[in-house]
C-alpha cells in the first residue's frame, strides 16, 4: 500500500467527513475528489500546513493554464468552483481537525462576467422537440426524455436516475432528489406524461431505471438491471443528436432545455420565487440569472404603466 502525503490523507478524511456528517451524494463527492486531486497535482505542497498565498498563487495560475481533454480553457465559474473547493477543505481542517492552517477567506475568486443563459426561440425548442422519429422505439424514449426535460427542468443526472415508479401519472408529478439530497417535487405537462406512457408501452421488461438502452435485451434481464439505465453521457448527446438534426446551430445541452424551461415560466408571468423552488436551487440569487432574458417583458411593462398620459 503506497504512503500517503499528509495532504493527501487529509484530503482523504474530509472526502469520510463529507459522506458521513454532510450525506453528499456520490457524485459531488467525486467531483471534490477530482478538484482536490487537482491541488494536489498543482499546489506544489506535500502538507495542509504548508499551503500559503504562494501556494494559491501558483495554483490559480496552473487553473488558467489547465487544458480540457478537447483542448478547452477552464470557464471563469469552474475555475471559481475548484477554489471554493479548496476554501471548504480549509474550513474542514480548521473547524473540525482544529488545524492551524491558510484562512480559507483569504482566498478570493476570479471576477466572473454576469452569466450569459442560453435558450431557445419557441420556434427552435419546437424543431427540436419534434425531431425523434417516433415510429421507433429508440425515437419514442428519445422523444419521452427531451418532452420531459422541458416539462420539469430537471437536471441530466436528476433525469437519468429516475425510475419507473417515480412517475405518479394520477398527480402528474415526480419526487426528485436534487442536489445536497434535497426532496422536491416537478410537474408533467399532460404532453410530457403522453410521450411517457406511449414510452412505457414498448418496454416488455421489468427493470426499474425509467430510460434504458438496449430493449430487446432488457426483456431476458431480471430486476433491477441498473446496467442497462442510460448513461449522462448518452442522455446528453440524445439532446445533442436532435439539434443537429433540427438544424439548430446554438448547439443547445440538456442545460438549455433546463434554462427554456425557467424562462418560458418567467416570461408567463411566474414569480421568482416559485421557479426556484421548482428547479431546486438552494439561493434565489442563482435563479437571478434568468431575469435579464425576461427583461424585455419588464420594459414593456415600464412603458405602459410607468408616467403614462392620462
Amino acid at each position: 500500500m503506497e504512503n500517503l502525503s499528509p495532504l493527501a490523507s487529509a484530503i482523504d478524511r474530509y472526502l469520510v467527513f463529507l459522506k458521513a456528517e454532510e450525506n453528499k451524494s456520490p457524485l459531488t463527492i467525486s467531483t471534490y475528489r477530482q478538484s482536490l486531486n487537482m491541488f494536489i497535482e498543482f499546489g506544489g505542497v506535500n502538507s495542509p500546513s504548508d499551503i500559503s498565498k504562494a501556494t494559491m498563487r501558483m495554483y490559480k495560475s496552473a487553473l488558467h493554464s489547465y487544458r480540457t481533454k478537447s483542448d478547452g480553457e477552464l470557464a471563469i465559474r469552474s475555475k471559481n468552483h475548484h477554489l471554493t473547493i479548496v476554501r471548504a477543505f480549509l474550513k474542514y481542517l480548521i473547524t473540525e481537525e482544529e488545524m492551524d492552517v491558510y484562512p480559507p477567506d483569504r482566498i478570493t475568486r476570479f471576477k466572473e462576467d454576469p452569466r450569459k443563459v442560453k435558450v431557445l426561440f419557441k420556434e427552435e425548442l419546437d424543431r427540436l422537440l419534434d425531431a425523434p422519429d417516433i415510429t421507433t422505439k429508440i425515437g419514442k424514449r428519445d422523444k419521452a426524455i427531451m418532452e420531459l426535460f422541458f416539462s420539469t427542468g430537471l437536471r441530466l443526472a436528476e433525469l437519468r436516475m429516475l425510475n419507473v415508479d417515480d412517475i405518479n401519472y394520477k398527480t402528474l408529478e415526480i419526487s426528485v432528489r436534487g442536489k445536497r439530497g434535497k426532496i422536491r417535487v416537478v410537474f408533467i405537462s399532460d404532453k410530457a406524461a403522453e410521450f411517457l406512457q406511449r414510452y412505457m408501452e414498448i418496454r416488455l421488461d421489468h427493470l426499474t431505471p425509467l430510460f434504458i438502452r438496449n430493449f430487446d435485451k432488457a426483456n431476458n434481464e431480471l430486476p433491477p438491471g441498473e446496467n442497462f439505465r442510460l448513461s449522462r453521457i448518452s442522455i446528453y448527446n440524445v439532446v445533442k443528436k436532435y439539434a443537429r438534426s433540427a438544424g439548430i446551430m446554438s448547439n443547445p445541452s440538456p442545460h438549455t432545455l433546463r434554462h427554456s424551461f425557467a424562462t418560458d415560466l418567467l416570461r408567463n408571468g411566474a414569480d421568482l420565487r416559485s421557479v426556484q423552488e421548482m428547479l431546486g436551487h438552494k439561493d434565489l440569487s442563482t435563479t437571478q440569472i434568468y431575469t435579464h432574458v425576461t427583461n424585455p417583458q419588464l420594459k414593456e411593462v415600464h412603458e405602459r404603466f410607468h408616467n403614462s398620459q392620462s
